[in-house]
């Protein structure tokens, strides 16, 4: 960069500061806001702790995990379901993982489904579940071994070795024919939110290595001629996209596909009129990646970012806050949420991550742009192990109450059906409520279930922020007491109707109960 880009570039973010962009500690979140949070299993980051472990003990270590994201008002769990052409669910074609079983194709016990186990707890708790995918990865290293399900074996003729690392080909039409099979088969079997993809395409390269599909290329060319084949890439990138989205969406409409891409799309150059920010990235999705994903965003082709903005406020070379402001002004009428790295509060070898109010300060100016609806964190492993007490500024500043997932008007708008009465339970005082519908009208069949909400007057509740949200059920008969009150003496109780995507009915309700000092 030269250096009166820079300049530009700390007197925009110096302009950026002063003007108030950086919130105070006071600042209130709305109430739709996507939380979300990746759980990775490729080498047992995350979960389960180990491979081979007892059903048990992975239902257990999974439940904490999930509780632990409930008392802190998370939405959004991005689950690793598939991290190097293997599965963490049952699959017609794909070998049960390593870092499941222990060894790549051995089954699970009791015929257990780690997917469904998690989905449903995941729902129980108003939570999505985004089934994530890494799609061209084959292994880790080239020494392990598969199973003779494993795609690498049964198509050992798609798989390229690049480093020390297998992949699939993307310039194979076979490949992403298969690829469109794996996601169909998850997206047809489950009841899952989205599908979800993270920056891995073409691998990150290798200096001095080129990625070695020169064979594809020239069977496959379409065209392209060899000072070309940059573009090539890109569009076979392109082509698995669409072909994903357009499966997505046939087989269940109300289903997600995103993408958390590396943190900058492209450096600017002012040569270039693709544009871009104005960073100094080394490596770049467009350019070394192969992934336009502003082009999949702009077409519609996803309903959502998660760029992984992984470095601090003031970075020399990608500033936090230039690329937050970047990725904010290319929404092209989809949701942005921005990927934040709670890792570096462990691992981060810079000053700023040292500090304990980096992280909470990257959020909260998220949050100061109108198009970002949302962020997520970089990874579960880290928020459990809680540095610099990030728990507790999660629960005390950021996530204070809970939150609704953000709507996406074009893939659904329309609020469930409003419940008939809310009616009380209990022989010597309220235990329960329950949630009773006209004769003859049913839930809806996209209900995910009830929010319970409070207020002081029998005849007024305000729905439009989460300051009066207390809870979620999905049963109609709701148990009162389990919840937390804020407030001591007489209050009245209402409920809402929220489907899958979280539209909301109006309030029924207003039931005096009295909650003791």
């Amino acid at each position: 960069m030269k250096k009166s880009q820079q300049i530009t570039l700390f007197s925009f973010i110096a302009l950026f500061l002063c003007a108030g962009i950086l919130p105070t500690m006071g600042q209130e979140p709305t109430k739709h806001e996507f939380r979300g949070i990746w759980i990775a299993t490729v080498n047992n980051l995350d979960w389960p702790s180990s491979p081979g472990i007892s059903v048990e003990q992975m239902e257990s270590e999974m439940l904490n995990m999930l509780d632990l994201l409930e008392e802190l008002n998370f939405n959004a769990v991005i689950f690793q379901v598939r991290p190097a052409a293997d599965a963490f669910y049952h699959s017609d074609t794909e070998p049960w993982s390593k870092w499941l079983t222990g060894t790549q194709g051995n089954p699970l016990p009791e015929n257990w489904d780690p997917l469904s186990f998690i989905i449903e707890e995941c729902h129980n708790r108003a939570m999505e579940l985004h089934a994530w995918m890494n799609p061209f990865r084959v292994s880790m290293d080239t020494i392990m071994p598969f199973s003779p399900q494993n795609i690498a074996n049964r198509h050992p003729d798609w798989v390229l070795t690049y480093g020390n690392k297998r992949y699939l080909d993307p310039g194979l039409p076979e490949v992403r024919d298969y690829l469109n099979n794996v996601v169909k088969e998850v997206v047809s079997k489950y009841d899952i939110d989205a599908i979800h993809f993270d920056d891995y395409f073409y691998p990150y390269p290798i200096p001095g290595t080129d990625f070695p599909d020169t064979i594809s290329f020239q069977k496959f060319r379409r065209n392209y001629q060899p000072e070309d084949i940059k573009h090539w890439r890109r569009e076979n990138v392109d082509l698995i996209i669409e072909m994903l989205s357009n499966t997505i969406k046939i087989k269940k409409p109300h289903v997600k596909f995103g993408i958390s891409p590396f943190g900058v799309w492209k450096n600017y150059d002012e040569k270039d009129e693709l544009g871009g920010s104005v960073t100094s990235a080394g490596n770049t999705n467009y350019d070394n990646l192969y992934a336009d994903v502003l082009k999949w965003q702009r077409l519609g082709w996803i309903d959502y970012l998660i760029p992984q903005l992984y470095w601090e406020i003031g970075h020399p070379a990608v500033d936090y806050i230039t690329l937050c402001n970047w990725w904010n002004e290319r929404a092209f009428g989809r949701h942005i949420y921005v990927g934040h790295a709670l890792y570096k509060l462990s691992e981060g070898s810079s000053t700023a991550w040292k500090n304990e109010q980096e992280l909470p300060e990257q959020v909260l100016i998220s949050r100061k742009m109108k198009k970002v609806k949302g962020n997520a964190f970089f990874r579960m492993r880290y928020l459990m192990g809680n540095p610099l007490e990030i728990q507790q500024k999660i629960r005390s500043r950021l996530y204070t109450h809970k939150a609704m997932l953000p709507a996406m008007p074009w893939i659904d708008i329309q609020p469930p059906e409003v419940p008939f009465k809310v009616k009380p339970r209990g022989f010597f005082k309220i235990n329960k409520l329950f949630i009773k519908y006209k004769y003859k009208i049913n839930p809806d069949k996209d209900l995910l279930g009830y929010m319970i909400y409070y207020s002081t007057s029998r005849d007024l509740v305000n729905t439009k922020t989460n300051e009066n949200l207390i809870g979620f059920s999905r049963d109609q008969l709701i148990d009162i007491w389990k919840y937390e009150f804020p407030v001591k003496g007489p209050i009245h109780l209402w409920v809402t109707a929220i489907d899958k995507h979280h539209n909301e009915s109006t309030p029924q309700g207003g039931l005096k109960i009295y909650i003791p000092k």
